[in-house]
């Protein structure tokens, strides 16, 4: 009979975590850091486009400008929930899959 793991067992082994706190603990930081870029989504477009509120340029500009603030983010909300080297790991393979695409070329 085949045993049954559960999903936060999975992510645990996934991420090469010591414990289910700390799987938790990261669940924990990318809700945060979801929610803050929820929460600053309308003062920063109302930043960019002014009193019009929304705006095409606007919602361009904040996409160009959410990844890195989203990766600052998770930087900050895993230093302060002890996840820091975790997130930092996280960054570095993130980083290094995107600028693997532009050093190697399809042939």
């Amino acid at each position: 009979m085949m045993e049954k793991t559960s999903w936060l067992e999975r992510l645990k082994q996934r991420w090469n975590l010591g414990s289910i706190f700390q799987v938790l603990m990261v669940l924990v930081v990318f809700g945060c850091t979801g929610i803050t870029v929820l929460v600053i989504k309308q003062p920063i477009l109302h930043l960019l486009a002014g009193d019009s509120g929304d705006s095409l340029t606007a919602s361009i500009l904040y996409y160009l400008l959410i990844l890195p603030l989203y990766n600052v983010l998770l930087l900050a909300y895993g230093f302060l929930f002890g996840q820091f080297t975790f997130f930092w790991e996280f960054e570095k393979r993130f980083f290094n899959r995107i600028f693997s695409k532009f050093n190697h070329p399809k042939k």
